[in-house]
């Protein structure tokens, strides 16, 4: 039975961010598939699961996490790899993994969500999104200009956390190249030893009749 049980599918970007830091780190883990998209994650059972119906959840050694920032963070702590050097670059590598929840993953995702799944088209929702999302990216992509990483000199669960959606440009229709330190970090996050693409590391892709 493996240490580490990651609750996830493959379009997942949150699960991607945890089933990564799991992978890049060698860890003993297994995904196990969650049918969002038959309604899994609004049954009583899986609210038994995560009261908040959502992946990732994270299950070892007794215990069971949700949250990506939590997993992420949780993990850095029990396997020693992608964490940090003291105190304050810990705050810094919250700071990112805060600004990631709140001002990209969060509209990055929905928009995806939108277009790609639920199939709006383009709709002044989408436009305003799109804005916001653009918005975030310009400020990582200034953040990143001139550095390797978020924080420090080495990739961190800052850098896994922003990255957890950034392998679909393709899906939510904004232009790569308007944000070139972007694509260069997610260069080199791709390069890291056991990366994997989203749709190969985690089940469920690619969607029946898709």
């Amino acid at each position: 039975m493996p240490a580490f049980t990651l609750y996830c599918f493959a379009q997942s970007g949150n699960a991607y961010k945890a089933a990564l830091m799991l992978n890049l780190c060698g860890a003993d883990w297994a995904p196990r598939f969650v049918d969002f998209f038959n309604g899994e994650t609004r049954t009583p059972a899986y609210r038994q699961i995560n009261v908040m119906g959502e992946v990732p959840v994270l299950e070892h050694d007794g215990r069971r996490l949700s949250q990506s920032g939590v997993i992420l963070d949780y993990l850095a702590s029990r396997l020693g790899r992608f964490g940090w050097r003291d105190e304050d670059e810990r705050r810094e590598i919250l700071r990112w993994i805060l600004f990631d929840n709140h001002k990209l993953t969060s509209y990055v995702a929905t928009l995806r969500f939108m277009l790609q799944f639920a199939r709006t088209g383009e709709t002044p929702v989408t436009e305003w999104l799109r804005g916001r999302a653009s918005s975030a990216l310009k400020v990582l992509d200034a953040h990143l200009s001139g550095r390797d990483f978020a924080v420090g000199d080495a990739a961190t669960i800052a850098d896994l956390s922003m990255c957890g959606y950034l392998y679909w440009f393709d899906e939510f229709g904004i232009d790569p190249d308007a944000f070139p330190a972007v694509g260069a970090w997610l260069q080199r996050i791709r390069a890291l030893p056991g990366w994997v693409h989203p749709y190969e590391l985690m089940p469920g892709h690619p969607l029946p009749g898709r």
